[in-house]
């Protein structure tokens, strides 16, 4: 990416569709970056996915704490350049970790596995409380970005309606 030109296996993953033009606009960014903010050299990026005003990036997990942590300087001056809110996930790990990022500030009581009739699954998490009258987090747009990132579908609800 810095070159500007893809390696060979990159650029058989982009004609795969395994790696959009999205992502690769996030890569470019983020390297741009770099030289501000020296954290953003090792981190490792997977996936990005955009969703009206909303872009996930997926990082690994152990890489979300470098652009979310402390005033978060780096995820405001991402969101500033692309004009869109910016939420940062984890890779890899387990679902509930992935879920908490995702959902977050809402806190999540219990996540369980729903088997349907056609073989496939739901995840079903529920979330302590009620349902607030101004929503911290817009589920649906979560619910498409754990599709798109993790091939999750999710049911949502909460302990006391």
């Amino acid at each position: 990416m810095k070159s500007g030109i893809l390696c060979s296996r990159c650029e058989e993953r982009v004609k795969k569709g395994q790696i959009t033009k999205l992502d690769l606009d996030t890569i470019k960014l983020l390297l741009e970056l770099e030289k501000r903010f020296p954290d953003l050299e090792n981190v490792r990026f997977h996936k990005s996915s955009e969703i009206g005003e909303l872009l996930a990036i997926q990082l690994d997990q152990a890489d979300v704490e470098k652009i979310t942590g402390g005033e978060a300087p780096i995820l405001r001056t991402i969101s500033e350049r692309l004009g869109k809110k910016i939420l940062v996930v984890g890779y890899g790990g387990d679902d509930r970790r992935f879920l908490e990022g995702l959902l977050a500030p809402l806190s999540i009581l219990t996540i369980n596995t729903i088997w349907l009739p056609d073989a496939s699954t739901e995840t079903k998490v529920i979330l302590q409380g009620r349902l607030p009258r101004h929503m911290p987090v817009d589920l649906e747009n979560s619910k498409r970005i754990a599709n798109e990132l993790r091939g999750m579908t999710l049911r949502i609800e909460f302990e006391r309606q």
